[in-house]
């Protein structure tokens, strides 16, 4: 078995940092949990720009119609982007830990690549 890459740290950080996990992706090829992580990011940001992207369109649809009702909704994006970040802090945390955090849907997508 190999050992670990000294900058083992620092990849599984920034495998969880959106567009910077393409960084360990391709230079921990070596690494299967480096990349496995690095695959998990990848895809974790894809669904996350996916679901800002609807709710975008969702809010500014309903801003169109009715304004107020469209401010109000757009509040919404601060419990989202709370849920973003704790998912990635707690990503994070567990890959330094030695384990993985499974995400429905998320991680089953990414273990096929």
């Amino acid at each position: 078995m190999t050992e670990p890459a000294p900058n083992r740290t620092a990849m599984l950080v920034l495998a969880y940092l959106w567009p910077l996990a393409v960084v360990p992706f391709l230079l921990s090829k070596d690494d299967p949990e480096v990349q496995w992580h690095a695959k998990q990011g990848i895809v974790l940001m894809g669904a996350e720009l996916l679901v800002l992207f609807a709710l975008a369109v969702i809010v500014t649809v309903v801003a169109l119609v009715t304004f107020g009702l469209g401010l109000a909704l757009s509040l919404i994006y601060i419990p989202v982007w709370i849920g973003i970040l704790a998912v990635h802090v707690v990503a994070i945390l567990k890959a330094l830990g030695g384990t993985r955090l499974q995400i429905p849907y998320v991680s089953e997508y990414a273990a096929r690549f």
